[in-house]
């Protein structure tokens, strides 16, 4: 809220410098703001008494949008990147799935590598927990076990995590 938008009776006043002022009626206020040719906005609405200050708006909006945007920036996003895999997968198709994972590791991503089992399959599962087993195994250097191997319905699941260099 700015200016004749802030209705309340009294306000706590920070100047343009950022020093307090004190407790002031809001028109008392406005008027201080006015002489000063700069604006009057509510930075704090739901303190006792709000707290409001002397600042020219335009350049107050263009500072928040920066921070917003550089805040943005420094936002770390990590998408989920997924591996099927068979019971019955070579060893070289096994080192290519290999490779796409740690090109998306290395990328911070996290990687769902999931074992699917069609018919009989179903009876062996021991061979894909083996087969994730091995695959976290070969990528050991670059990543931790977020999530131990585990059947989910037809599949068996297993989530990767980029290590933490410290």
């Amino acid at each position: 809220m700015i200016n004749e938008q802030i209705r309340d009776r009294e306000i706590r006043l920070i100047g343009s410098e950022g020093e307090q002022l004190g407790i002031f009626s809001s028109r008392d206020a406005q008027q201080m703001a006015k002489e000063q040719g700069l604006d009057l906005v509510k930075i704090s609405p739901n303190a006792k008494p709000p707290v409001c200050k002397i600042i020219d708006y335009g350049k107050f909006r263009y500072e928040q949008s920066k921070r917003e945007k550089e805040s943005k920036k420094k936002q770390n996003i990590v998408t989920l990147k997924e591996v099927r895999l068979s019971p019955n997968i070579e060893t070289h198709d096994l080192e290519t799935k290999m490779k796409n994972a740690h090109k998306f590791l290395s990328g911070g991503d996290k990687v769902k590598v999931a074992v699917r089992f069609r018919g009989r399959e179903l009876a062996h599962t021991a061979i894909g927990r083996k087969i994730l087993l091995d695959f976290a195994k070969g990528l050991e250097e670059l990543a931790d076990i977020e999530k131990q191997p585990l059947m989910e319905g037809r599949s068996m699941v297993m989530f990767l995590i980029p290590k933490k260099n410290k």
